[in-house]
């Protein structure tokens, strides 16, 4: 296959097999009936001067010995060259002499290290403390509805992971070959073949459920076994304490193994206790923590995409934003969620988190997105290893006393955060010249986190570092998007489980734990990947050094 980059299309013409196929013979000079097919890889958009798309895509024709010859490119080896060298491995090995891998937590990470480890016919044992996402949809519905936290199986645990109740974003700035098995996947899995293309993809939670499902269903028909509402209580090492020879559970069950895979997502805090009492080596490592920042889609919508705004062929604008704040610390939109709503995300008890979530479609009436501010070690207040959780929690707490209890959010309103009520007269400008009217954007503008929000303070939560920081973000940020700084637009408190705080260390090479044989960390709970997309990477990564691991020590 050869492939193709830069395929144009102004937003106004029409994207039609036929067209497809004409703009590719213009590029390579052969004639339609020669492009025997083709596939697209990537679409993305250029809103610097009108409206382009621009398409990379691959295409078969009996003539790619001239195209080659003209300077193009073969498309790039596929996933498959990886999987086919680690199956000849596999046949070294005797699978009835080796105990099953055990992989601990179900999401993308545990998912794709147990899709991998089940087609390898490893037949491996997953452990989930939560529920299967249907049960859990409705402990997460009670919650958000009721206020009644399940803290075994919430937004955070549960089948499909922290992920599966946001947005199902894909972006990934990581470039591997194992990325184009994951989207495979989960698009044979239920998600819209556009993930495959889309420069920034995303299923959308509604749909994200059931692919996590039928991936599920998956690797139980290829021997995998799953079992829920299970959680991990402790590990056995042998007598040296070097080396995992198996795990305890909630449900009085021992397994025993040679392998366990880690994939226990960026909450996982009483399993890094326990990994901690067992001397597991860990480190301190920066995260962030910040706010909710809610506006009018149709704001942001018209601040992206300009004139266009309301085409058809537009859907939901993000943004991304990054500023250096005066007093050294870095924000950035983190999560943003087009046409979403702002949702609790807690897990422990009386401790109040916010994250946000879209469902396909992005057709809800507000944008909103996390500004995070970076947190060091040197902001805890000891030297602690898991210092770094105490810090989340502490200021969880406060959110939660803040609300006023029963998981009602804090909020405030942009003009009492800054303390600055602002004349919008230029945003109400540069919007009515693209049609927009303003203030009829905000007239049935309000909040949107579930279940309740109490307008308070936020400045009495906040360090003053992240207070600081995130108020002269706004200010800058409003440069950027003409009302990002408006009075009216509402901050939701508090964003604090946007990554680990620790890191459980590994070898670059083998990805075995430097301290316990056996032990594979891996995922967003390890500290190595961040998002859907390279948490599954890592996850298969995983697996895949585990097997070779298998295959060595059964045939040194």
């Amino acid at each position: 296959m050869i492939r193709l980059n830069e395929i144009k299309f102004d937003i106004n013409e029409s994207f039609t097999k036929e067209n497809i196929k004409l703009k590719i013979a213009k590029q390579t000079k052969l004639k339609v009936e020669q492009i025997l097919d083709y596939k697209i890889i990537r679409e993305s958009i250029d809103a610097r001067k009108g409206i382009t798309f621009s398409y990379t895509i691959d295409i078969t024709t009996h003539k790619e010995h001239l195209l080659l010859k003209n300077g193009f490119k073969q498309a790039p080896e596929s996933f498959e060259t990886i999987e086919n060298q680690l199956k000849d491995a596999l046949t070294k090995l005797n699978k009835s002499d080796v105990k099953r891998p055990i992989v601990i937590g179900f999401g993308p990470a545990g998912i794709f290290a147990g899709l991998q480890l089940a087609k390898a016919g490893m037949n491996p044992i997953i452990l989930e403390m939560g529920e299967d996402v249907d049960a859990r949809t409705l402990s997460v519905d009670k919650f958000w509805e009721e206020g009644v936290l399940n803290k075994q199986s919430n937004v955070q645990f549960g089948e499909g992971g922290a992920g599966a109740f946001s947005d199902g974003k894909l972006t990934t700035r990581i470039k591997d070959q194992r990325i184009e098995f994951v989207i495979k996947s989960l698009v044979q899995a239920g998600a819209p073949e556009e993930i495959a293309y889309k420069n920034k993809p995303h299923i959308g939670t509604d749909i994200l459920c059931n692919v996590v499902k039928n991936i599920r269903k998956e690797i139980q028909t290829l021997g995998g076994e799953i079992h829920f509402n299970t959680e991990v209580t402790d590990l056995i090492f042998t007598d040296r304490g070097d080396k995992i020879t198996g795990i305890k559970t909630s449900q009085g069950t021992e397994y025993h193994t040679d392998v366990v895979i880690l994939a226990i997502g960026h909450s996982a805090r009483k399993m890094y206790e326990l990994l901690n009492s067992h001397q597991v080596a860990m480190e301190r490592k920066p995260f962030a923590i910040g706010v909710r920042i809610e506006h009018p889609q149709s704001i942001i919508n018209a601040s992206q995409y300009g004139r266009f705004h309301k085409h058809e062929r537009l859907g939901a604008a993000e943004y991304k934003l990054t500023y250096g704040a005066p007093n050294g610390r870095s924000v950035y939109s983190f999560c943003m969620c087009p046409g979403g709503r702002v949702v609790g995300s807690a897990s422990e008890d009386e401790r109040l988190v916010v994250n946000g979530m879209s469902y396909h479609k992005r057709d809800l009436a507000n944008a909103n997105s996390a500004l995070l501010v970076n947190v060091t070690p040197d902001d805890f207040e000891s030297d602690h290893l898991l210092a770094g959780i105490k810090y989340q929690r502490d200021l969880e707490s406060k959110a939660y006393i803040l609300g006023g209890g029963s998981y009602t959010a804090p909020v405030s309103k942009v003009g009492d955060f800054i303390l600055e009520q602002r004349d919008m007269s230029h945003a109400k400008s540069y919007y009515a010249n693209l049609g927009l009217d303003y203030d009829l954007a905000y007239e049935t503008y309000q909040a949107t986190y579930t279940p309740h929000t109490k307008e308070t303070n936020l400045k009495q939560l906040l360090p003053v570092y992240m207070y600081e920081a995130i108020a002269s973000a706004i200010d800058h940020f409003g440069k950027q998007i003409p009302g990002f700084d408006d009075p009216r637009a509402v901050i939701t408190a508090i964003e604090s489980r946007s990554s680990s705080p620790v890191r459980i260390i590994r070898d670059n090479e083998t990805f075995m734990s430097k301290s316990h044989e056996g032990l594979y960390p891996c995922g967003e709970g390890a500290g190595y990947a961040g998002g859907i997309t390279s948490s599954a990477v890592d996850g298969i990564k995983a697996a895949e050094k585990a097997l070779v691991y298998l295959i060595n020590k059964k045939n040194p």
